[in-house]
Parts: structure tokens; sequence; C-alpha cells
């Protein structure tokens, strides 16, 4: 196949991997805006799942203080049948065996000659005791004086929020619904703090919410008052850092005394309009906004390693291919290659012994002739096979066969005798340096006297045009691996063309300009050299530049000291 044919070839295919670069990039883009959108989506519906959450929350825990606080409030006509005092104890102690600790104390307040007379409730034995106004409850006491006083019925958006008012409202006559249907007295209930902060709220948020968010509880007109954090080392809430919040406790509960109670009745489907306190959440990995940019960049960057990573599989299935098509042109040039040569000797042989086999027979000097010619195009098909075998061999891990200390110079004089150089061509130059007393080397000596003989073949083959001369050197240096031979063939030639200097060792690769010459050979030979020096552990490189030749350079590791003293004297 011609260099056009290879170039239009690969150009088809990178153009089809370059449409599908770009329709990779088409659809990267479409994803991410579907990405983005389903974000969004993800969003709002986290937010309205997170906001329903908070909402049943609210409304269960207004519901229980609700229930709570109705529950404890006696009925009006219970009051006709006895004392004020024992009717709230009474009514305490049938409430306190299915409710939990919900209060920390009780207070009745009632008015007596003008003023407000605190009761506290005992809650081990049930009874009413008079004591003085807690300091903390100042300002409840300030607000119903003024309530007692002006009998105004204003109630205000109390600032000790954990406090709760029932009033008792009764008829000083006969019919109610008069103008003189008043409070009669206060039963005030304070909030356990500590068991709403250490159970309640807790296990209300485990229940609404799970476990991935932080929360937090205020007081709703005073948001520097922390009633409940979850994480306490937080600094104070900030509004504008949480996801969502939701209002707790009605301001007031002056209706709850006249609610029908029922056991286990929900009295509300709503959080409370105007709330004690503001309960904000925020998830524990972050904002929302912060949760939903994280996930569309993991799903943006799970879609572009899955574009990239199917772009990089075309890429190299197209390169791969690419490999796959030149090694198959390759090999067929291979075996028209091998073809050619074996079919020039055969036909040359077989035409031979034809003119032996006649009258030609009868004259001796071109019996001699024929039989000359017979026996170089043998030594040629010789060669060949031998080439072949060796490439077969080479491919099962059998380069080399056994080792032996092998003298550089004798194997590179045999080599020369059986080259091209021995063909009888009088205008070839060969300039031969070799260094004397060169150190042994460990060698299998016919797979390296191969190896050196192709290396000269290849120079005379196709570094002589025009200029016949190569180049043999041979010298011990050192390097950093210890005492190295080092051997060169040269030529003055046409050189080796930049871009086929990083094929020029690959199997069954041959240069353009051989191709197109017509030059016949298999393209296995400086592969096979490439693979016996490695397989002696030496190295062999390429220095070439056009129209000023090419240089092989091979370096083999020298045998140790000891075997050079043990085997000179026998290879001299």
């Amino acid at each position: 196949m011609n260099m056009e044919n290879l170039k239009l070839r690969a150009w088809r295919a990178w153009a089809s991997a370059g449409l599908l670069a770009v329709l990779c990039a088409v659809l990267a883009v479409l994803q991410s805006r579907l990405i983005g959108e389903v974000s969004v989506a993800e969003r709002d519906r986290l937010r309205e799942q997170l906001q329903t959450g908070l909402n049943h929350l609210s409304v269960d825990l207004n519901d229980r203080v609700v229930n709570a606080c109705a529950a404890l409030m006696p009925e009006t006509s219970q009051f006709e049948q006895s004392g004020r005092e024992a009717i709230y104890s009474a009514q305490y102690r049938k409430w306190r065996e299915s409710h939990e600790a919900l209060f920390s104390r009780i207070g009745l307040a009632v008015p007596e000659e003008g003023s407000l007379q605190l009761y506290f409730l005992d809650l081990d034995t049930g009874h009413f005791l008079p004591e003085a106004w807690p300091a903390e409850w100042a300002e409840t006491e300030e607000r119903l004086n003024s309530r007692l006083n002006s009998d105004s019925g204003r109630s205000g958006s109390p600032r000790d929020t954990a406090l709760i008012e029932l009033p008792r409202l009764a008829t000083a006559g006969d019919e109610p619904g008069s103008p003189s249907y008043r409070e009669q007295e206060w039963l005030i209930l304070e909030l356990n703090l500590d068991y709403v902060r250490g159970s309640l709220i807790p296990e209300m948020l485990r229940h609404y919410l799970g476990g991935d968010y932080d929360a937090a509880i205020f007081v709703e007109n005073d948001p520097s008052t922390v009633i409940y954090h979850s994480m306490p080392g937080t600094p104070r809430v900030n509004r504008e850092s949480w996801d969502a919040s939701v209002g707790l406790l009605d301001n007031s509960f002056a209706s709850t005394s006249r609610r029908p109670v029922r056991a286990g009745a929900a009295v509300r489907s709503t959080p409370p309009a105007s709330p004690r306190w503001r309960l904000v959440v925020r998830h524990r990995a972050g904002s929302l906004e912060q949760i939903v940019a994280r996930a569309r960049l993991r799903n943006v960057a799970i879609s572009a390693s899955i574009l990239l990573l199917i772009l990089a599989t075309v890429t190299w299935l197209v390169r791969i291919t690419r490999q796959a098509q030149r090694l198959a042109d390759l090999q067929m040039n291979f075996v028209a290659g091998v073809s050619h040569e074996l079919r020039t000797p055969l036909t040359v042989i077989r035409t031979a012994a034809f003119n032996l086999c006649g009258k030609i027979a009868e004259r001796p000097d071109q019996v001699e002739r024929y039989g000359r010619l017979i026996q170089d195009e043998s030594e040629k098909l010789a060669v060949l096979v031998e080439q072949i075998l060796r490439y077969g061999r080479s491919r099962t891990g059998a380069v080399i066969q056994d080792r032996e200390p092998v003298s550089m110079e004798l194997l590179i004089n045999d080599g020369l005798r059986s080259s091209r150089i021995s063909a009888g061509n009088s205008d070839l130059i060969v300039e031969k340096q070799i260094e004397p007393g060169l150190p042994l080397v460990m060698a299998d000596e016919q797979a390296l006297k191969h190896a050196f003989k192709n290396l000269v073949d290849n120079a005379v083959k196709y570094g002589t045009e025009g200029n016949n001369w190569i180049g043999i050197y041979a010298r011990a240096v050192e390097d950093s691996d210890g005492q190295v031979i080092e051997f060169k063939v040269a030529d003055r030639g046409p050189g080796i063309p930049l871009e086929e200097q990083a094929h020029i060792f690959d199997p069954f690769f041959r240069g353009r300009r051989a191709v197109e010459d017509q030059i016949h050979g298999t393209g296995l030979g400086l592969n096979l050299v490439k693979k016996i020096v490695e397989a002696h552990g030496g190295t062999i490189t390429l220095k070439s530049e056009p129209m000023k030749g090419a240089e092989f350079t091979v370096r083999l590791p020298a045998a140790p000291p000891g075997l050079q003293d043990e085997f000179a004297h026998s290879l001299s």
C-alpha cells in the first residue's frame, strides 16, 4: 500500500475521531444543562421536603403543649363543687399519670384584696402552697396585675417565653356572655427547658428530619436568646446561614381553657402564625445550595469522565486499528518480499540445473560457473530461511542460544568474510578500525555474527549509492556499568528520513525509499539485530541525517575480568 493511501486512511480515521469529539462536546453541554435543571428541581424538592418536616414538627410540638395545658384546666362546673386549689390539685394528679415532665413549675395566681397572691404546686404531693413571686416571673406578675386592675384583657408578647398563662373565665352573675364575664385566676405553667432541650426536641428532630441536620431554637423577638442548639459550641444563631425555619408555640394559650380536651386529639393543622420561638435547621454537610452544587459538580464530573473515557477509548481504538492495519500491510509486504526473495534464487537454480542437464555439462568451465551460481543462490536461500527462523524463535523468547566467551575482533572479521563485501565489489571502500586487544564478550557467536553481518549488508545495500564507502569501527570504552565493547557500522548514503527513524527497528518495516526503488528485503533484519543485541544486555542506536549517511552503534558489556584471563590465550 503506498503512502498516499496510508495518509488518506489515517486522515479518515482521525476525522471520524474528531467528529465524535465534537458530538461528545455537544452532548456534554446538553447534559450539563440538564444536570443544572435537575439540580434546581432537586434543591426545590429537598427544601419543600424539609419545610414539610418542620411544619409537622411545629404542629406536633404545639399540639402537645396545647393538649397538656388543656388537660390541666378544670371544667367551669367543677368550681361550684369545691375550692379552686383542691380542683386544680385533683386535675394535676389526674394529668400526671399519663403525661411527661413537660412543666418544671406550676403556679396559680389568685386575686386577693386588690393584689395577686401566688401559689406554687408541689409536684410531688399535688398541693398548692403560697409563695412570693420569683424574680424571673416579675414581668408576668406586672402584666397580670395590669390586667387585673384595668380589666383590659391585654396579653401582649411576653419576653419570658417559657411561661404559659391560662386564665379561667367565669361569670359574676347567672348569665354567661354578659359584660361581667371576666378572668377569675391564672394557672401559670413554666416549660421544663431541660426536658425540652435534652429529650423532646432531639426526639422530634430525629423523627421528622432524621439525623442529617443541625438545629437551633431562639426567641422569635430576640434572636440572641438561644433556647436550643444541636451544636453547643457554635456561635450565635445567624438566620441567613440556615436552610429553613418554622415558628414554634403560640404566643397566647388563653383560649386553651375553653377548648374541650380529647386524649390524643390534634388541635392544630398549621404552624402558629404568631410564634414564641423560631426553629432553624441546616444540613450538616453544608447548606442545601452547597449540597446541590456539590452534587451537580459530582454529576458533571462523572458525566465528563464518562464522555472523556468514551472519547479516549475511541481514540485508542483508532490508534490500535491503524496499528493493526499497518501491521497487516507490513505483513502482506513481508509475504510479497519473501515470495520474491524465494522466487529469484529458485528460478536461477532451476535454470542452472536445466542447463547442466544439457550439452553445457560437457564444458568444464560452464559447469564450474553454474555450480558456483547454484552455490551462491543456495546461500542466499539459507540466509533468508535462517532470518525467518530466527524471527520465529525470537517470538517465543529464544533469541539466542548458549553464551560463551567470544572475541569481537574475530567475530567482526568472520562477519565481513560472509557478508556482501566478499561478493567481489572491487569499487567498495571499507574503512576498518578495530582496536587491538579488545576484551571478550559473553555471547551466542552465531546470533551476534548474524546481527553484525546484517548491519554490514544493510550499509552495502542502502548506503553505497553514489559513494562506495562504509566504515567499521570497534573499541573498548568505559561507562557507568563498567567496560563495554562498542562497534559501529557507518555509510555515506542518503540517510534515513527522520519520520522513519522511530520505526526502523519495528518488524516488517521497510522505508519509503526501499519500497519505491523496489529493493528486495523482508523488513526483519534490523528488528532481529535489536533483539539479539538486547538479549546480550547491550544497546543499539541510530544516528542519521538526510544525505549524510547512517551510523549504527552497538554497545555490548565485556565479559567479567576472570573470564578475560582464562580464555584470552585460547581465542588469540
